[in-house]
């Protein structure tokens, strides 16, 4: 029976592969969900038959058992409960979370090979690979943990104690970078010296301090449009304390699981550095953007719905552009609803521009336009719809502000360099929005105060509602 634990371990490799291939679309998405679920579910199964044929077998079964119904209880909750526009949140928390689990199981397994302060290996598992990868495992797992915490609240804008809202700083001197590397430094020469003295655990614990200090400054200066790119890096780092726990427990699914993460996650870090015109360096140690908010000077006259309505009656191309305010209200399907009535009552082509960071994470309108059974072929990324907005009679900005902001073409400021949806370019302009406010990275918008813009302030729902009915009276 032992000899089918490496199969199994095999089998499990192939459904992560598969997964990862498989949500590369939105079509497939949730194949690939499921292909990862069964991956994992074979993993923990091949794993516990594998530790029935240690020496002592499986000791606490309880324990296994507890955690597994506690942690899936906890995910069912999670799942139900967190709304999309809370997803990159909770993404950023599973990423801490799984960052943590990796430095404290490589921790433990580490610890319990020390014996009346001498170190006892088993067969085939060198001192200086256990100690390294223990040490770096607490390195990169430890600040995966508290950079991502601090990520999650700059994500939620702040963290609420005693009833008392508290903004999450974006605070980043020039000095701060030689502290970093200072910091980085100094944590690789503990583990030097932890191989000189295997059995001294003080330098594991300065080294889980020095990490988390690490993950926390290295956070704090990222603000405005950049923190997508650190929550997907920080996705990247998960993975790679997850591959050195499995060095040190010699799992080879842990080594290939979490190699498959880190791999994914830097690439999908890059694909999102290049959407925004910007390098990783830059974001680590240079971008400051977004940490000051302007203050709004110009006021802009409100329309209506019917007034929209009017303008529409005719248009020959419209094009949707869906922004973080319409998975704040939840207005996917009043969306829908919209295009399917200019369809069908004016036999208007209708599209949608996707960037790829609208929403502050990669494939979000995807997702939430898939729920209102919006066709996969009517949603076209930044690059391809470009081009068609000069032709295009109305463009309706739902939601969206940075991503659309002309300010990005400047040169100056967070949004500098940032390629943008060419929403200004159309012919008329309707943008869905409660207010004048700024966008996530705090920079005013000069489309908003064009001749040519309309705009509809308020819910989106509420407002796309409305904005139905009034085509409906036409």
């Amino acid at each position: 029976m032992e000899e089918w634990v490496p199969i199994g371990y095999l089998i499990s490799a192939i459904f992560f592969i598969f997964g990862l291939k498989k949500l590369g679309h939105p079509r497939t998405a949730p194949r690939g969900n499921q292909y990862g679920m069964l991956g994992m579910a074979t993993a923990v199964i091949t794993t516990i038959i594998h530790m029935n044929f240690l020496p002592n077998g499986i000791v606490g079964w309880t324990l296994i058992g507890s955690g597994i119904l506690i942690g899936s209880l906890i995910g069912y909750i999670m799942a139900v409960k967190v709304e999309m526009t809370g997803m990159p949140e909770m993404v950023a928390i599973f990423n801490g979370f799984g960052g943590a689990a990796s430095a404290l199981v490589a921790l433990s397994e580490s610890w319990k090979y020390i014996e009346d302060d001498t170190l006892v290996l088993p067969t085939g598992l060198e001192l200086e690979v256990m100690v390294v990868a223990a040490g770096l495992s607490a390195l990169v797992g430890w600040m995966t943990l508290t950079g991502s915490l601090l990520a999650m609240y700059k994500l939620k804008g702040g963290v609420e104690i005693f009833g008392k809202w508290i903004k999450t700083p974006t605070w980043g001197p020039a000095w701060l970078n030689p502290v970093k590397a200072l910091l980085f430094v100094s944590v690789l020469y503990l583990i030097y010296m932890s191989t000189e003295e295997p059995t001294n655990t003080d330098y594991i614990w300065a080294i889980i301090g020095i990490s988390c200090v690490l993950g926390v400054i290295l956070v704090l200066p990222i603000g405005g449009a950049d923190m997508p790119v650190v929550v997907s890096l920080l996705n990247s780092l998960s993975g790679i304390a997850a591959a050195f726990t499995g060095f040190i427990i010699n799992n080879s699914v842990l080594i290939v699981a979490g190699s498959l993460v880190g791999a994914s996650g830097l690439i999908l870090t890059f694909i999102m550095c290049k959407a925004m015109n910007r390098q990783l360096i830059d974001v680590l140690f240079k971008s400051f953007g977004g940490s000051e908010k302007q203050e709004l000077t110009r006021t802009k006259v409100g329309s209506d719905a019917d007034e929209v309505a009017m303008m529409a009656d005719g248009a020959q191309k419209i094009i949707i552009v869906p922004g973080y305010g319409m998975a704040v209200s939840q207005c996917q399907h009043q969306v829908k609803e919209f295009a399917d009535l200019m369809q069908d009552k004016f036999d208007t082509e209708v599209k949608y521009a996707i960037h790829p960071v609208a929403g502050r994470m990669p494939g979000h309108m995807n997702v939430l336009l898939a729920e209102a059974n919006v066709p996969y072929e009517q949603l076209i990324e930044m690059d391809d719809i470009n081009p068609e907005f000069p032709e295009c009679d109305m463009a309706i900005v739902i939601g969206a502000n940075d991503t659309c902001n002309p300010a990005a073409r400047t040169g100056e400021g967070p949004l500098a360099g940032m390629p943008i949806i060419d929403a200004d370019q159309a012919r008329t302009v309707v943008i869905v929005k409660r207010s004048l406010s700024v966008g996530y990275a705090g920079v005013d918008n000069d489309l908003f105060y064009e001749d040519k813009t309309m705009m509809l302030f308020g819910d989106g729902k509420a407002m796309m509602t409305d904005l139905n009915n009034a085509i409906k009276e036409l």
